[in-house]
């Protein structure tokens, strides 16, 4: 047979090839980690819009009390650097209630030989 006269006609794959045939199950799930991903980036592009959606409707500069004194700030500025520092504050929280809540086998792995040694 000729290159020409095999084109478009389907190879006999053998069972304990390399590369096997999908399954039913197999192709659900990248089916559904590819929708997953397509509504990932579409909320993500909805929260951009959002974002600067609220960056143009409050551009107008507004008066901020400091406890010392004030200044004359743009109010998108104190919306994002307020959100920012809630979600660090977040962040460390989180952290400091796994550290203080986690269980007796990780405290004894973090001590090391010098923790054994004293113990006994």
């Amino acid at each position: 047979m000729s290159a020409r006269s095999s084109e478009g006609v389907p190879r006999n794959v053998p069972a304990d090839s390399a590369n096997p045939v999908e399954t039913r199950g197999e192709r659900f799930r990248r089916k559904a980690h590819r929708s997953g991903l397509y509504l990932y980036a579409f909320f993500t592009v909805a929260l951009l819009v959002c974002l600067v959606a609220l960056a143009v409707a409050n551009s107008h500069r507004v008066e901020f009390s400091w406890v010392v004194g004030s200044s004359t700030v743009s109010l998108v500025w104190i919306v994002i650097i307020s959100a920012i520092l809630g979600w660090l504050l977040g962040i460390v929280t989180s952290l400091v209630f796994r550290w203080r809540t986690r269980g007796r086998g990780a405290r004894d792995r973090g001590r090391g030989r010098r923790g054994e040694a004293a113990r006994g």
